[in-house]
C-alpha cells in the first residue's frame, strides 16, 4: 500500500462535476483525508475567490494553489509564494488582442482581485455563476499591486488553438495553457501546477513520489507527471488518456474517492 501524504486536486471537471457540485463520495474522501492528517491541496486555475465558496459551501479548509501555481496559500490564508509578470505585459498583452480583433473577453488577475473590461459581456456573467464570485469592472490601472498573477482568455472556442498560437508566438517568455476548450490562462514564465506542486512539497518536506494528484485537462497533465500517483478523471479529453492511461473508473464523478480507496486510503 503507497504512503500518500498530500492529495492534490483540479476543481473544474475534477473535484466539481458538470453541475459544478462535490459528489458525497468525494466529500467522504475529503473528510478521511483529514481525519488521517493527510493534505487536500486545492490546485486550480481560479483565484482565492473562486476557490473559498467551494470550502464554505462542503465544509473544509484547505491549501490552496491558485492561478495555476502563481499564488500559493496556505490552510489559513496566509501567501506562501506569489509570482506575477509586471502590468506593462498585461498592457501589451491586452493591446495585441484588441488589435487582432482576437474572439476574447480578458480578466486580469492580482491576488484576490478580479477586473474585467465588461461585467455585462455573457462570457463574463457564465464564468461569475461558475465561480459564484462577482469580478469588478475596470482596467489594468485599476489593480492595487504592482504584478498581474494571470490573465484569462475566454475565447470562442473554435477561434481558440489560433489565439493560443499567436499569443504563444508573441509573448514565448510566458507561460500560456488551454484549460478547456474555450479558456486560455496566461502566466509568468515557469509558473504551472507542476512547478507549485513541487513548490508545496518541498516547504513542506515531502516528497512528490509520496502525493497523489487528479486532474482532467491539459494543463493539469505536466502535474500528474510529477507525482507519485497521478490520475486523469474518466472526463479529461481521450488524447490525454491515451498520453497517460492512468485514470479513474467513476461513477458519476466520483473518481477521487474510488481511486484513493483503490490504493488503499481507509475511506
Amino acid at each position: 500500500m503507497p504512503k500518500i501524504k498530500t492529495v492534490f486536486s483540479d476543481i473544474d471537471g475534477t473535484l466539481l462535476n458538470s453541475t459544478h457540485q462535490i459528489t458525497p463520495l468525494t466529500q467522504q474522501a475529503i473528510r478521511a483525508l483529514e481525519h488521517a492528517q493527510i493534505p487536500f491541496v486545492i490546485v486550480s486555475a481560479r483565484g482565492p475567490s473562486g476557490i473559498t465558496p467551494i470550502m464554505r459551501e462542503y465544509g473544509f479548509q484547505c491549501p490552496m494553489i491558485c492561478y495555476s501555481g502563481a499564488l500559493i496559500l496556505s490552510e489559513n490564508g496566509q501567501v506562501l509564494f506569489q509570482k506575477g509578470f509586471q502590468k506593462r505585459t498585461a498592457k501589451a498583452i491586452i493591446e495585441l488582442a484588441e488589435q487582432r480583433q482576437f474572439d476574447l473577453s480578458w480578466c486580469l488577475f492580482s491576488f484576490d482581485e478580479w477586473i474585467v473590461k465588461d461585467r455585462s459581456d455573457p462570457r463574463i456573467v457564465r464564468e461569475e455563476k461558475i465561480v459564484k464570485a462577482e469580478s469588478k469592472q475596470g482596467s489594468l490601472e485599476t489593480i492595487a499591486g504592482d504584478d498581474v498573477h494571470k490573465i484569462l482568455c475566454i475565447c470562442n472556442p473554435r477561434q481558440i488553438l489560433t489565439i493560443e498560437q499567436e499569443l504563444k508566438k508573441a509573448f514565448p517568455h510566458l507561460s500560456i495553457a488551454k484549460s478547456a476548450d474555450h479558456l486560455l490562462e496566461i502566466m509568468e514564465r515557469g509558473v504551472t501546477k507542476a512547478a507549485a506542486v513541487k513548490q508545496f512539497c518541498q516547504m513542506r518536506q515531502i516528497a512528490p513520489a509520496d502525493t497523489a494528484a487528479f486532474g482532467d485537462n491539459y494543463n493539469d497533465l505536466e502535474m500528474l507527471q510529477t507525482v507519485g500517483h497521478g490520475f486523469f478523471m474518466e472526463n479529461a479529453p481521450e488524447e490525454l488518456k491515451r498520453l497517460f492511461p492512468c485514470h479513474t473508473k467513476d461513477n458519476d464523478h466520483d473518481g477521487i474517492f474510488f481511486a484513493l480507496r483503490q490504493m488503499g486510503l481507509d475511506l
